[in-house]
């Protein structure tokens, strides 16, 4: 496989063939990321992109999902999605799942029958970073979309009948908004009732912007039991018709395996005795992204 740079997967594409068919993102400038710093974005050439599906073909026959890298392969050119998404299909036969990052730039790229046609092909789940559902909060991280069109596009996946993972940033708010994140993110999640909702738990990383106003003073970064107040109020806030809630990334002070709404009331409990002592929390050397 020819891989460049970082390649980056949700934790649920750990056992995905993993398909570069991008190189960085097509956006690159929230100031919590610095994941494709000084990477310019660019798609691959299909030469090689159809190599690397040959190789899956003859050595990757047991893995059953493909999730296409890197940041943001929705973006590509539909005649051009449309034919990597066939050869897989062709010479992929046994993938049950093909999955991608997706914003809210790029799903405003396609059509409701673009994403339709996508999903007649094999794609299967978009994985779209909301962070925050507040709106300062969003300007603040320069992420570059509102809540509300956080919502329209997650609306419009979900009618295209694809899967949506939606991923929110614990302390990405700092202090002061923290609360207002919460609710706020709780509130968006209700609009769009994603299939799947990840909570990670912000860690800075040096050189982001994000890093640089927290080292000046200007970002306040909370504790562990702030954090899990946070969480406690965006699972209250959050109202699905039927989705799975995790917060149990390697990032999180506490694990959290919750199907919404079955589960809402038993994780609240379990954030509550985080909260009085009763359980402990991960400690700092154990977390990672």
């Amino acid at each position: 496989m020819h891989y460049e740079g970082n390649i980056i997967r949700p934790p649920s594409e750990a056992n995905s063939i993993l398909l570069q068919v991008t190189v960085g993102c097509s956006r690159n400038k929230c100031a919590f990321c610095g994941t494709y710093k000084g990477e310019r974005f660019r798609i691959k050439p299909d030469s090689i992109i159809m190599e690397d599906i040959a190789f899956a073909a003859k050595y990757c026959k047991r893995q059953l999902r493909v999730f296409l890298c890197d940041g943001d392969a929705l973006i590509i050119p539909q005649k051009r999605l449309i034919a990597i998404l066939a050869e897989i299909k062709k010479q992929l036969p046994w993938v049950t799942r093909v999955g991608t990052y997706a914003n809210a730039k790029s799903l405003n790229t396609k059509t409701i029958d673009q994403l339709k046609e996508l999903k007649a092909l094999g794609l299967s789940i978009v994985y779209m970073g909301l962070e925050s559902g507040d709106d300062v909060t969003l300007k603040n991280i320069t992420k570059g979309a509102t809540s509300q069109q956080m919502i329209e596009m997650g609306k419009k996946a979900k009618e295209s009948g694809l899967k949506i993972s939606i991923t929110v940033l614990l302390g990405i708010a700092g202090r002061e908004r923290s609360l207002i994140h919460a609710r706020e993110t709780g509130r968006v999640l209700s609009a769009i009732s994603p299939e799947y909702i990840g909570a990670l738990s912000l860690m800075l990383i040096p050189g982001t912007p994000l890093y640089e106003d927290y080292e000046s003073g200007k970002f306040e970064l909370i504790t562990p039991l702030e954090m899990l107040k946070e969480l406690r109020a965006m699972i209250e806030a959050t109202n699905v018709s039927k989705g799975q809630f995790h917060a149990n990334h390697a990032s999180n002070y506490l694990s959290i395996r919750a199907r919404l709404p079955r589960d809402k009331e038993s994780a609240l409990q379990l954030i509550d005795r985080a909260l009085s002592g009763d359980i402990s929390l991960r400690p700092e050397y154990l977390r990672a992204m």
